[in-house]
């Protein structure tokens, strides 16, 4: 019997980080399922799911542990299950609007307080088009509770928008 285990990792970057993870991972006859990674102001750091055999896990819980050092930490948590999909309805939502404190503190507070949980996230600063001003980008795919009214989410997410001038979109994701 197998057991999934979900481990997150941050170092400074540097090559054979995620060789390192992997070979570990292998050692204790682990299945590297899935993982995020990214690189930002020179740090290195990912959320992976493995998928080892219920008598490997907790010598591989220890050996990933065992990875770390002043540079490099790693935290080790059991998969809790998948949430149920039929409570929620999947979206996306996307903002785009001229870099200023406070967006997704915003944005974040009103998805909070409605019970919708986001499942993945993307932030980007970029420069706009015409004027080169900072430009803050976001995609998100969110959980929305089936109860929840969209029109009173979208009217908030409209006043957060007109607040903060930016463009704040809601849609049915296609995932």
């Amino acid at each position: 019997m197998s057991k999934p285990l979900v481990f997150t990792f941050v170092g400074a970057d540097k090559p054979g980080l995620v060789e390192r993870l992997s070979q570990t991972v292998a050692a204790h006859g682990g299945n590297w399922l899935e993982s995020r990674m990214s690189e930002l102001a020179g740090q290195f750091a990912g959320i992976v799911k493995v998928e080892v055999s219920t008598d490997k896990a907790a010598a591989l819980r220890t050996a990933l542990l065992g990875l770390c050092e002043p540079q490099f930490s790693v935290v080790v948590a059991e998969s809790v299950g998948e949430s149920s999909a039929g409570n929620f309805r999947q979206l996306r939502l996307t903002i785009v609007g001229n870099d200023r404190p406070g967006i997704m503190r915003e944005v974040s507070h009103a998805l909070a307080a409605r019970n919708i949980s986001v499942s993945e996230m993307d932030t980007s600063i970029t420069s706009a088009p015409m004027s080169g001003d900072p430009l803050f980008e976001a995609t998100a795919r969110i959980q929305v509770p089936q109860a929840l009214d969209l029109d009173e989410l979208n009217a908030q997410l409209d006043t957060i928008a007109n607040a903060l001038t930016v463009h704040i979109d809601l849609e049915q994701s296609l995932r």
